[in-house]
């Protein structure tokens, strides 16, 4: 909650909780990996976190990963629409289809549906979805005190969905919501993903490094959502990255230096990208690169973006590359807010995703960037100093 002001307080787009439903036992094949440094488990249910979150701040973006797999679509569109309402229509779901064998586990399945069926059935829930959220017309709930009446019924209508996977009746028991639907948050980078984001998302977020890789990652979504009828300006493509600040250059590199050669670091990254993808890499000697490229059930884009077969890295050179970044973004509040500026002016983007790193400190690093890249930013006119519109939509769809 005390991130959530300061990151609103710095006129944030959004803050966004991410979320996995199982206790990976892929790495080594025990849990010991991902409990060991907290890097998967506990997390807790990001939802009534998210209210929270709302309760504290009044114009911050919160999103939420839900998961298709965890939820029937009915309950996650009440869900969603009841918290779009609490925060004053500030909620955004960041879609997942959940890739992981243990979780499917979890809710009943004896293995993890391969990954067309996964997307199959997510475009089903999106039709389920989008027709729950316009169950109620935008003038249904009228008030007319003087005779009785607190909504139309006849523009309450069910949906009567019979699709190969769900079977919904409707309509939702909530009213329409301050934004109609949520904000769709959605960051699956694969070609099915892609094709899946440019037709439903309102937010992409990417993982891609390198400026070649972020044009052609962006130009990709727009293309393919021109393809869906859909303006490609409706849909804002933003990057992940991990700045690491200092206030001097040297003093930034040394500290990115201590960060990757840390006690665990390592370690913690390869548990992180065995649950993820399902795939043990402690069966891998970490000074040599990968003897051959890995495919999974699980999430390939992922999986693809972290291996770089063909590289020549080792697997220790892979697992330290989730920090150190293509873009160069190490250095002075000055210095990195210069060379964001530079990227978006080339890459023709719509910003960046700032991800905390493993093994810091989530406040004193919020502060790093609140405090001093933010003002960085500002002064150059990269970003909001206040913000001009009260629903998440309205603010994402400003600039």
């Amino acid at each position: 909650m005390d991130i959530a002001r300061h990151l609103e307080r710095a006129c944030f787009d959004f803050v966004l909780f991410e979320d996995k439903l199982m206790v990976s036992e892929t790495y080594r094949g025990s849990a010991q990996g991902c409990l060991k440094g907290g890097v998967i488990a506990p997390k807790h249910d990001p939802v009534p976190l998210a209210v929270a979150v709302g309760t504290v701040t009044s114009r911050l973006g919160i999103v939420a990963t839900m998961s298709t797999l965890g939820y029937p679509p009915f309950l996650l569109a009440r869900t969603a629409s009841t918290i779009d309402s609490l925060t004053k229509g500030r909620f955004a779901w960041n879609i997942v289809t959940s890739a992981e064998e243990l979780a499917a586990r979890n809710f009943g399945l004896d293995s993890l549906p391969p990954r067309g069926t996964r997307y199959a059935m997510a475009e089903e829930y999106m039709q389920v979805v989008n027709k729950l959220f316009d169950s109620w017309a935008p003038d249904a709930v009228v008030v007319d005190r003087e005779n009785g009446i607190y909504a139309d019924y006849t523009k309450v209508r069910p949906i009567d969905h019979e699709g190969t996977f769900f079977k919904v009746r409707g309509p939702l028991n909530t009213v329409r919501s301050p934004q109609g639907r949520p904000v769709y948050v959605q960051a699956g980078s694969s070609p099915t993903g892609r094709e899946f984001g440019a037709k439903h998302a309102d937010v992409i977020l990417s993982p891609v490094s390198g400026i070649a890789d972020m044009k052609e990652f962006r130009e990709d979504i727009r293309t393919r959502a021109a393809k869906f009828g859909r303006d490609p300006d409706d849909i804002k493509v933003i990057f992940a990255i991990t700045p690491v600040l200092a206030d001097t250059e040297m003093e930034a590199k040394a500290k990115e230096r201590r960060m990757v050669e840390s006690d665990g670091y390592v370690d913690d990254m390869l548990a992180t990208i065995s649950a993820i993808t399902d795939i043990d890499f402690s069966q891998f000697d970490v000074d040599e690169p990968l003897p051959r490229r890995l495919v999974t059930n699980g999430e390939q884009g992922t999986l693809d973006r972290f291996q770089e077969y063909g590289s020549g890295k080792t697997l220790r050179q892979l697992a330290e590359a989730g920090l150190v970044s293509a873009l160069d973004l190490t250095g002075t509040p000055d210095q990195v807010a210069e060379r964001m500026g530079d990227v978006m002016e080339t890459v023709g983007g719509d910003g960046f995703f700032i991800c905390q790193p493993f093994l810091r400190s989530s406040r004193r690093y919020v502060l790093e960037v609140t405090d001093g890249l933010v003002p960085a930013l500002q002064k150059r006119g990269l970003v909001r100093t206040s913000y001009g519109g009260t629903t998440f939509r309205d603010n994402l769809l400003e600039f």
